[in-house]
């Protein structure tokens, strides 16, 4: 047998002969260090049950090995996954069972790809130690163009990690001294209900449309450090009405909620950009709640800057969901009730005789 790096997961196979149509293989795959496979594991074979649903692969552990059967193809395929699996656990990092399907779908289809090549891009280390990556293509592509880029769109459903990753690339410039300030800002517009008046000062007002904001802040640094930072002006909050009229320099500006921006909003958002600063603006174009029917300013800038240097639209979708499995199958639902409404709309328009419009 040839040598092997130790903690390389040692994998024994064979293939059956004699089915030419459906080759079947088995292999034993022995992980000696103890910590790293009750990792890969996980709490009652979960992380294993995930890898079996996700790959149609029959997987097994006992001692300290992992048996797979199925078919030759797949199971090498499953000796991928869980060799690099092993090697992220061993490089410090958590395993989860969503980071396990995410892992699978990421090598099914980037195969020239290494999950070290994504889930290792660290953006932050949180004040409670905990690393902060891109845990899918997107996520990886969205990060490089806020690096690459000074006004970056993420665009895409609930759950996907938009602002998430945005707070923790504002957190990461700002403790490098790459920006002196994060400027947090949303618009003050309820989703289907009207809240009525709120007592307090701005910030009170101001609060509850910013929650999702402050709740990503606290979750990266700690809370006291947060406010300390938000009193001497180094984290400034404030709604997008009280954007007007000023020149944000050397400022990592993020821009929640942008569909329900209008076209003059947006306008009057992206001209305010300064020197050395970034903006980050992230919603979903599908949850626009605009009173009147006004046109959102989120898709009035996708159509209008399109193409223009300096500016990138990152797109998610359901696949990108980084939340509970059940929200990107309700994102999914949700996308294909709509586009059949919107080709029963356009159907409709498109069967209506000269007579009928005149």
């Amino acid at each position: 047998m040839s040598q092997r790096d130790p903690h390389t997961p040692k994998s024994h196979g064979a293939a059956p002969k004699g089915n030419a149509a459906a080759p079947s293989s088995t292999a034993q795959i022995e992980i000696a260090d103890q910590a790293v496979l009750v990792a890969l594991c996980g709490p009652r074979n979960e992380h294993l049950r995930t890898l079996e649903g996700e790959t149609g692969v029959a997987i097994g552990q006992r001692g300290n090995q992992v048996h797979l059967q199925g078919d030759a193809e797949d199971v090498a395929f499953v000796e991928r996954v869980i060799a690099e699996l092993c090697q992220s656990i061993r490089e410090g990092n958590e395993v989860h069972p969503n980071d396990v399907a995410r892992a699978v779908r990421l090598l099914r289809d980037h195969p020239d790809m290494k999950l070290r090549d994504v889930f290792h891009d660290v953006v932050l280390v949180s004040a409670r130690h905990r690393v902060i990556a891109p845990k899918g293509i997107a996520q990886k592509k969205y990060i490089e163009a806020i690096r690459e880029n000074d006004i970056v769109f993420g665009i895409g459903p609930a759950g996907t990690g938009k602002t998430y990753l945005a707070m923790a690339m504002a957190v990461s410039y700002l403790t490098q001294r790459r920006v002196k300030r994060i400027i947090l800002t949303r618009p003050a517009v309820e989703a289907g209900e009207k809240l009525g008046f709120l007592p307090g000062d701005l910030a009170e007002k101001v609060n509850p449309y910013l929650r999702p904001l402050y709740d990503a802040m606290h979750d990266m640094m700690d809370m006291d450090k947060a406010q300390a930072l938000i009193q001497r002006g180094g984290i400034e909050v404030a709604p997008l009405a009280f954007m007007r009229g000023r020149t944000r320099n050397e400022s990592f500006v993020i821009r929640a909620e942008a569909p329900n921006t209008t076209a003059e909003q947006m306008k009057m958002f992206l001209t305010r950009l300064g020197y050395d600063s970034t903006a980050v603006i992230t919603g979903d174009t599908t949850q626009v709640d605009l009173p009147d029917n006004r046109r959102s300013g989120l898709g009035d800038a996708i159509q209008l800057l399109a193409g223009v240097e300096g500016i990138s639209f990152c797109n998610f979708t359901d696949v990108d969901v980084v939340r509970h499995p059940l929200v990107a199958k309700i994102v999914r639902a949700y996308d294909n009730r709509d586009a059949a409404q919107r080709r029963a709309r356009e159907l409709r328009e498109a069967s209506r005789s000269p007579s009928q419009e005149d």
